[in-house]
């Protein structure tokens, strides 16, 4: 499967639940979609001969630019997804209106 396809597949599916009512469904649309961003940093960061990862049997040292870029958003992604995580931690813990202790006496 090429990166492009692979690029696709995972940016519709995260457009489509980051698109969904749940919070949780948003948060794993959003690490699909931080996956896609890593793809497609790799594929871009190629020579054309495929992914510039060292040990690829070219013989040429593979370029460091992409890796770092690569690196940046996998932690960045990792960021998000905590702090989004964090949000429907905190969201769950605090009483809606259908609780019985948020309603009050009657």
């Amino acid at each position: 499967m090429s990166a492009a396809v692979a690029v696709g597949v995972l940016v519709a599916g995260g457009a489509y639940l980051v698109l969904q009512r749940g919070l949780l469904r948003v948060v794993l649309g959003f690490v699909l979609l931080g996956h896609a961003i890593v793809v497609l940093v790799l594929a871009a960061g190629g020579d054309g001969r495929g992914f510039p990862l060292p040990g690829n049997g070219a013989g040429a040292p593979a370029d460091p630019l992409p890796q770092a870029f690569v690196l940046t958003a996998v932690v960045i992604a990792f960021a998000v997804t905590v702090y989004l995580l964090g949000l429907l931690r905190a969201g769950s813990t605090e009483p809606g209106p259908d609780d019985d202790d948020a309603r009050g006496p009657g």
